[in-house]
């Protein structure tokens, strides 16, 4: 276990607290009063957040991933640390005991009204659903339709001070027949469910294509729909304001890439702090890193805002990459979101999903071992591939270049062949290094599989015969999402494999990393595999 290490820094009113939850790879916070862009290196795509009191408290997409919509906690919008997830199952249920990649949580919103946390959540299959909690690190409530229907994507409450309450969403083309378009309902009382059609307040077609993503705000008399448009990697945020809440809405670009190295800087969300500096939460979509999360500086000119630094005063903000920190009065400890793991408590680390709703016989943390045991789970009949396999468990990479580690020791069922436990890059196209059982014994395997999602078949390698059980495997990802596996005996002197996998995103996500244990036989008792830990490191 890692030592706990306070050091008091001088030159700010900052506390560093060296705890597993620092990253070793990506530490947004510079230590000297400032913080560098991305604050969260992270896919945590379509965020939305709110200030209670003191504290911000951000959401974000989860598509089919298990547990779903992440709940991220931070003091001052820099030092972020995962601290719960609202939705532990997906529903309907049985629908998402398989994958269903792209499908499921997209763009939720986080509000805080009459002391509970609300959660509007689209799934663009079923519906909007909301889930509510008076502790933003749960327990959060069973999630009820608001309205069903299909392609109603990114819903946005909003209370308005004669007690009325509405909900801006968006349009999904690919199940609704149309796009680029937004619409006001009102809702009931008590905001759970729509009790009108509503009104179309904006059409994006010819300026705003792609137009999605609303988030609601009401300042100063005027109604405020902030928006992403043009794409999820070209794109600008929009601002529509009115005094109406119906509309008509007027129209204006407030942040777009302009001449920085930041694209399609868009979709998030508008904070303050205490003492009223306000601030912007927003994506950029890095390809295989999937879309990370933007802090940027916003002022009101006029009753509209502007985002980033206006440097050339056209009155549209760019995003910065290093700026001051938010006004804070009380020091705060440097934190990042969860990425080891040393397997030493009853509860998997935060940053853990798998690719469906679990069944409880997947896995074992003992704690007394230190250790988390995998069981084999047989591997679909319809599947073609591991896109289409459930129990593989993963976590989002944690920034551009990092290493990732394992030790495992496999205990399959001698009565079986094939069972396959190891370490797997898992996107479009997927790669593994495992330990497989023959006949013969126990062989290290490297498999790669491109376009997995399209049912593509593997290509496998058997690499060496092995005398023992426990072995390391390790991959190492450099610019460009390029990984390198390798495996080491004595957990010292580690083996490149003779191959660089290119990572690829996977459907609406960036690639991720994790560990997995399968089978192809059905059998009355699975083989296992013992993980006594999971290490990112530099």
């Amino acid at each position: 276990m890692k030592k706990l290490i306070t050091i008091l820094i001088t030159c700010s009113t900052l506390i560093v607290s060296a705890q597993n939850t620092i990253s070793k790879t990506w530490v947004p916070d510079l230590g000297n009063g400032k913080y560098k862009n991305p604050v969260l290196d992270v896919d945590y795509s379509d965020p939305d957040a709110v200030r209670v009191g003191d504290d911000f408290y951000l959401v974000a997409s989860s598509f089919d991933a298990v547990p779903g919509l992440p709940i991220l906690h931070s003091k001052d919008l820099v030092n972020w640390t995962i601290i719960g997830h609202a939705l532990k199952r997906q529903p309907p249920f049985e629908h998402f005991a398989k994958t269903q990649h792209g499908n499921g949580v997209w763009a939720p919103a986080i509000r805080f009204h009459n002391g509970e946390f609300y959660i509007y959540y689209p799934d663009p299959d079923f519906g909007i659903y909301l889930t509510k909690a008076k502790n933003a690190a749960g327990p959060w409530s069973e999630p009820i339709l608001v309205e069903a229907g299909k392609g109603l994507i990114d819903p946005c409450p909003l209370w308005d001070e004669d007690g009325k309450v509405y909900l801006v969403h968006a349009y999904a083309g690919s199940r609704a027949g149309i796009k680029s378009i937004i619409v006001v309902k009102k809702m009931n009382t008590a905001g759970d469910k729509v009790i009108e059609e509503g009104k179309l307040v904006y059409d994006g077609h010819e300026l705003d294509p792609t137009l999605e993503g609303p988030k609601f705000y009401k300042r100063n008399g005027f109604y405020y729909i902030f928006a992403p448009a043009g794409g999820v990697s070209t794109g600008w945020q929009l601002v529509l304001r009115s005094k109406n809440m119906y509309g008509p809405y007027e129209r204006k670009v407030v942040m777009d890439q302009g001449k920085s190295p930041i694209n399609g800087p868009h979709q998030g969300a508008w904070v303050n702090t205490p003492s009223g500096e306000d601030w912007f939460l927003h994506f950029q979509d890095k390809n295989a890193y999937g879309r990370v999360v933007h802090l940027q500086p916003m002022k009101w000119i006029n009753n509209w805002p502007v985002i980033g630094i206006d440097a050339d005063g056209d009155g549209i903000g760019e995003p910065v990459l290093t700026y001051k920190k938010p006004s804070i009065t009380k020091p705060v400890a440097i934190s990042t979101p969860a990425e080891s793991d040393e397997f030493n408590d009853v509860n998997l680390g935060l940053q853990w999903q798998w690719q469906a709703n679990p069944s409880a016989t997947w896995s074992f943390l003992n704690p007394a071992k230190g250790s988390l045991r995998l069981y084999s789970v047989k591997i679909p009949d319809s599947a073609k591939n591991y896109w289409e396999v459930p129990n593989l468990l993963l976590q989002k990479f944690p920034t551009e270049k990092f290493t990732a580690v394992t030790k495992l020791t496999f205990a399959p069922n001698i009565k079986l062949e094939n069972e396959k436990a190891g370490l797997i890059v898992a996107g479009l196209s997927y790669a593994n290094l495992a330990v497989k059982s023959k006949k013969e014994g126990l062989y290290l395997v490297y498999t790669t599989c491109k376009a997995a999602d399209k049912g593509k078949l593997e290509k496998e390698e058997t690499l060496i015969k092995l005398n023992s059980s426990t072995i390391y495997l390790s991959v190492t990802v450099s610019e460009g999402a390029k990984c390198q596996f390798s495996y080491s005996l004595d957990g010292d002197k580690f083996t490149n494999i003779n191959d660089v996998f290119q990572a690829e995103p996977g459907k609406w996500i960036g690639a991720k990393v994790g560990l997995f244990c399968v089978r192809e036989q059905q059998t009355n008792d699975a083989g296992y595999a013992d993980f006594d830990w999971f290490r990112i490191e530099k």
